[in-house]
């Protein structure tokens, strides 16, 4: 059956057809068909089989790349036009699924469409989270904290009918298993996101995200990281941790038994990989399963080890997960004592109590238990790589000294070029033909066309296009008004403070101020700001807060504002996201030096054609290394640097405000009578205060390098040739940043599925 017989057998069922139906309608018959097209392919197979397990998969709307997949974009888009409507106001009507919230749940989702077109036996194993992180709301000058529902009775979600019974402290909970069908890029294939979720989920609450922590049975899938600020909170996390490992585990090996294995075979046939540390738990879990197969613990330990890998994703001591013993003996008792014995078996092979997985005070150290009981360790770029073998895991690189590798995190071009920037896929094509839709690295068959004035005119003009696009795309879901001619400098990630939103908040007061002393740019500059701040990070919010009372300055100025506007997008996420990074010129990557591990918004944002500026940090310092010193804006201390800083501790923010007058201007302006009128004085206060005081992640101390830079890339904008020459080469040069290339080399090296 063609697909458009599909829809209309879709919209039938409905009483419907095309011409009578309403977008929304129309959304539910195209998701109807393109779930019931993918349920009919073939599973990928293979002799070995990935399960990757992460509490995120931000997998965005899935409308639009699925039919991309599948093959059938233009088609529908074409039967769409016919009737009257377009796809992009179609997939309006979508909820984006609130399951992840920033880089790491973008990675998860980037890696399964590769794995998928990759043809690659491997599937996700996941939460079936109901409300997400939150829903964003910035009415009232500070973040507040909605719900954000997303199931809807036609859903991508597939009840599989299947389910497994977790055995908590209190007594066992049924894990019911939903997938979400992940299609190769035309390839035929299929492979799955397992969603796992208690039977009866609790309803929403009423007003905010506070509900009752308590209530295992019926929250557990509520929120994504629910507020461990207090110990119900973080029990919730660890009772969601098990859940999912629990299930996935038991999931695994019940697939093994039907491929006619037998459980001493896991590792010859199974890959797991465990995302961060979140998953951890399904080490010994694993264990326990085998064990109650009848293997003994020293090979059920062995065999687990053999089977699982760990990537790393921060060197940051707050997300690397420990949890108090008690905690797991009140949550999964069976575990506890499997843990306890893993700790001696990692004791016995050296390394003292710096590597140990459960300490002297009875905490257990999720990552150590993942360094030791799996057979491969990455970190996801090359100097947070090096950094954890030097530095941080340094113990562990001794003892283990062939069990570390580097894997550079990937993007999938197919959402975040093909995907989001049809235009500037096009003219690509145009140019090299469409051998880079599939490798990626291709893209370097651009570098010749760089003397090639049509060319380069062509991508001045998609960027400006898409600049307009944008304009029109937050006046009509903001509510703000903003100068397409303007030059776009955009950050988007998750809010905090080593990402350092608050040294640019810090440049646009200095800005603020020169245009008030009449230094007015040669063009208008828009900043544009996207984050979410996890609920009881306070200074995350504060700084939140500074920078929408600078947003209401600048706009309430009448001398400032035709020269700078400041806009922060209300509850950013994936859709935001496919909206704003084909449309920005400068792209911000400004976090302190040693502690990104990677970004992937940096990969995303060059592809598309912005001009990177930023430290030598994460995956930065390979974008630097393959497009040059010409067509990247560096600044700030080195990560030896700002290493050594911590070691000494004797970094002083009080020194550097006193020793800058021109910074201590601006810093002071935080509290001024102009800025707290518009603003929380609590939040504004405690920003004050901390850049002062603490200043964790050095903002003031690159501060004065960053705008001297800044107004560098600014003054390089309007020589507008060279400027296109520097969107060329960062778009010919972002295709080794694919994720195909990165599951290639995960593949390779670690899981060996082909």
């Amino acid at each position: 059956m063609d697909f458009e017989s599909r829809l209309n057998d879709a919209l039938a069922d409905m009483g419907l057809t095309l011409d009578e139906a309403g977008d929304a309608q129309i959304f539910c018959a195209l998701l109807r068909a393109t779930r019931d097209l993918e349920l009919e392919m073939r599973p990928a197979t293979g002799e070995r089989k990935l399960y990757y397990f992460s509490a995120e998969f931000l997998v965005g709307r899935l409308l639009r790349s699925n039919l991309m997949n599948l093959g059938l974009l233009d088609e529908v888009e074409g039967i769409l036009a016919a009737h009257g409507t377009t796809l992009a106001r179609v997939e309006d009507c979508e909820p984006e699924p609130s399951l992840g919230n920033g880089g790491l749940g973008r990675l998860a989702a980037c890696f399964l469409d590769s794995i998928a077109s990759l043809g690659l036996a491997g599937d996700g194993v996941g939460l079936n989270y109901h409300y997400g992180l939150f829903r964003q709301d910035l009415a009232d000058g500070v973040q507040r904290e909605e719900p954000n529902p997303w199931i809807e009775p036609e859903s991508w979600l597939i009840d599989t009918g299947r389910s497994f019974s977790v055995p908590f402290g209190f007594g066992d909970l049924e894990a019911r298993m939903f997938d979400i069908e992940v299609p190769g890029y035309k390839n035929d294939t299929v492979n799955r996101l397992h969603l796992f979720d208690v039977p009866e989920p609790a309803a929403a609450p009423e007003h905010g995200i506070g509900f009752d922590k308590g209530d295992v049975a019926h929250s557990l899938t509520s929120f994504l990281y629910p507020d461990d600020s207090d110990e119900a909170g973080r029990l919730l996390r660890v009772y969601q941790q098990y859940f999912m490992v629990s299930a996935g585990a038991q999931l695994i090996l019940a697939e093994l038994e039907e491929r006619g294995f037998a459980p001493e075979e896991l590792d010859a046939h199974v890959a797991v990989h465990i995302n961060d540390t979140h998953p951890s738990m399904v080490i010994p879990e694993l264990v326990r399963l085998l064990m109650e197969r009848g293997v003994s613990f020293e090979d059920a330990a062995g065999i687990v080890e053999r089977t699982c890998a760990y990537t790393n994703h921060t060197i940051l001591a707050e997300a690397l997960e420990t949890w108090p013993m008690r905690f797991i003996e009140q949550v999964a008792p069976g575990i506890a004592p499997i843990i306890r014995r893993l700790d001696a078996l990692a004791r016995e092979r050296g390394g003292g109590d710096a590597v140990a997985v459960v300490d002297g005070g009875d905490v257990v150290h999720m990552a150590n238990m993942d360094v030791h009981f799996s057979h491969a360790v990455n970190g996801v770029a090359a100097l947070h790589t090096q950094i954890l073998v030097t530095s941080e895991m340094r113990p562990f690189a001794e003892l283990y000294p062939g069990k570390f590798t580097n894997k550079t995190n990937g993007i999938t071009f197919r959402r975040w070029l093909m995907g989001c920037n049809r235009p500037l896929a096009d003219h690509i094509t145009s140019a090299i033909g469409d051998a880079w839709e599939r490798d990626a690295s291709r893209l370097e068959d651009l570098l010749p066309f760089a003397g090639d004035a049509s060319f380069a005119r062509g991508l001045l003009d998609i960027k400006r296009d898409a600049k307009r696009e944008l304009a029109e795309w937050l006046r009509a879901s903001q509510g703000v008004e903003v100068d397409p001619d303007s030059v776009f400098d955009i950050q988007v990630k998750r809010m905090h403070q080593y990402k350092r939103q608050q040294m640019n908040a810090l440049y646009a007061i200095w800005k603020y101020l020169q245009i008030k002393r009449g230094n007015v740019p040669n063009r208008p500059v828009t900043m544009i700001f996207g984050a979410k701040a996890a609920p009881a990070y306070t200074l995350a919010k504060d700084t939140i807060a500074l920078l929408l009372a600078l947003s209401r300055l600048i706009a309430d100025d009448g001398q400032v504002s035709p020269w700078l506007r400041l806009v922060f997008v209300e509850n950013y996420n994936v859709t935001a996201a496919e909206h704003l990074i084909p449309a920005a010129d400068v792209s911000e990557q400004i976090s302190l030096a040693s502690k990104e591990a990677s970004g992937t918004s940096n990969m995303k944002f060059m592809a598309n054609g912005a001009v990177t500026l930023g430290t030598l940090d994460g995956a930065n310092v390979e974008i630097a290394n393959l497009v040059g010193e010409g067509n990247i804006y560096l600044f700030g201390r080195s990560s030896e640097d700002v290493i050594g800083l911590y070691d000494r501790g004797d970094y002083r923010p009080w020194d550097v405000w006193l020793s800058d007058g021109e910074l201590a201007e601006a810093l002071d302006f935080i509290v001024s009578p102009e800025l707290l009128a518009r603003g929380d004085a609590g939040c504004l206060t405690r920003v004050y205060r901390d850049f002062l005081a603490k200043d964790y992640f050095m903002a003031l101390l690159d501060a004065r390098d960053y705008a001297s830079v800044k107004e560098r890339c600014l003054a390089d904008y309007e020589d507008r040739d060279a400027w296109a020459g520097k969107m060329l080469v960062n778009v010919a040069r972002s295709g080794f940043f694919s994720s195909d290339r990165t599951i290639r080399e995960y593949d390779r090296d670690i899981w060996h599925l082909a």
